[in-house]
């Protein structure tokens, strides 16, 4: 199976062209087997770019425990680069098909290479049920909730997939390898949840780190830096746009007032291309 590895600011899956290849029979076994930092290619997980009716490409895209997951920003854009520099659609503007829906793609383009893209991510869901998370209210937004003993002011958001923000004095100083899994399958979030824990720097500035379900710790997150844009917004802490920084690099945020969208944009890397007897 040939395959490519490719980046997100540190986010790094492996992708398959499934136009060219077949459809592996059971892609979760395949991530968990592949992602491996020791004994595969390693990475946070698989994506397969299909072939679909819904726009230029399908992103399907397993975790790296082999959990599939809905939406992911570091990676769609991966999907945008490839699709137009492998000559799949050569448009500047893609349509990429998601288990969350079908997004929007803006690609800026110099000398044929795909240099920066802007997603639409869409809007953002703020509805508890819709998330989903088990708290009250028509909105979850620094809410103190106990969480593995401690207390913590949670902001819950989806993007295509579920999102808890907590804002913190340091995030430098967390010790995430305790704190990240004491949220990912907390029973308040019935489908488990990425947490983001924020440090504001500026009115148009904010750091974070990432605990992805399914992953662990990761360089960046996409949906994350939208998730943590609107959180900072609906508690007073910053304005509808922002530089998010994260482990890997540094992505632009802004949620959109006459639409309410999150736009977001950075750039996305390919490392090598390879093949593996699978």
């Amino acid at each position: 199976m040939k395959f490519t590895k490719m980046h997100g600011i540190g986010n790094d899956y492996i992708y398959v062209n499934c136009f060219e290849e077949p459809i592996p029979s059971d892609p979760a076994a395949l991530s968990r087997r592949l992602s491996d930092r020791h004994f595969g290619i390693g990475s946070d997980g698989l994506i397969l770019i299909r072939p679909t009716e819904n726009g230029d490409a399908m992103m399907d895209l397993y975790n790296a425990d082999g959990s599939r997951a809905m939406m992911c920003g570091n990676g769609i854009r991966c999907v945008g680069r490839y699709v137009y520099e492998r000559g799949i659609a050569k448009k500047e503007t893609l349509r990429i098909d998601t288990l969350s829906g079908v997004k929007t793609l803006r690609l800026e383009v110099e000398g044929g290479l795909v240099r920066s893209i802007e997603v639409d991510m869409g809007e953002p869901i703020l509805e508890p049920s819709r998330i989903p998370v088990r708290l009250p209210g028509e909105r979850i937004v620094s809410l103190p909730t106990e969480i593995g003993g401690e207390n913590y002011a949670l902001t819950c958001v989806s993007m295509g997939n579920p999102h808890c923000v907590v804002f913190v004095d340091d995030v430098d100083a967390l010790a995430l390898q305790e704190i990240g899994p004491r949220f990912e399958w907390n029973p308040l979030f019935p489908e488990g949840v990425n947490t983001e824990f924020v440090q504001v720097l500026s009115e148009s500035e904010l750091k974070m780190r990432v605990w992805e379900r399914g992953s662990g710790e990761t360089w960046a997150c996409g949906t994350g830096a939208c998730a943590t844009l609107v959180a900072a917004s609906l508690c007073g802490k910053d304005g509808r746009s922002a530089t998010v920084h994260l482990r890997g690099g540094d992505l632009a945020i802004r949620w959109q007032e006459e639409d309410g969208h999150v736009l977001m944009r950075g750039p996305a890397e390919f490392v090598f291309d390879g093949e593996i007897r699978v």
